[in-house]
């Protein structure tokens, strides 16, 4: 699993610091359908009105909505674990992590059920550890 930090830098582009991780310029809050699956008063992943498990989408459907490097799926579709405990966040630091011990771990990204807010990169929720839902999943993360 990739730290809140790493998952964060991501989706924030970096530097950029992005609202969305396709958003150009970076406070841009043009969000659509064909950047991510999310809840715009419907479910709308699939095309198809109402909310079904089918409004989860194979990742990297929506491409326009990949984050600078080319990541996808980084807001909307499924919420996604980090390896961080819940507790608050820092905005300064140097491979930061918080991996100590706890009852709930921070999840970023919002999903197919979360509305537009939730898919903002600065957004985030904690859930305990174990927790298991329809839209909750992982992203893998590699060092250097």
């Amino acid at each position: 699993l990739p730290t809140e930090a790493e998952w964060n830098y991501a989706a924030t582009g970096g530097s950029e610091q992005r609202a969305y991780p396709w958003s150009s310029p970076a406070e841009s809050l043009a969000l659509t359908a064909s950047r991510a699956s999310y809840y715009d008063g419907t479910c709308g992943g699939d095309g198809i009105p109402g909310c079904a498990i089918t409004d989860l989408v194979r990742a990297g459907s929506k491409p326009t909505g990949d984050g600078r490097w080319g990541q996808s799926d980084l807001a909307g579709n499924m919420w996604e674990w980090t390896l961080d405990w819940s507790g608050s966040y820092v905005t300064s630091c140097t491979d930061c992590a918080q991996v100590g011990s706890g009852t709930s771990r921070v999840l970023r990204s919002g999903s197919f059920l979360s509305d537009e807010g939730t898919l903002r990169t600065g957004f985030r929720l904690d859930h305990p550890a174990g927790s298991r839902y329809s839209d909750l999943g992982v992203r893998c993360a590699r060092t250097p």
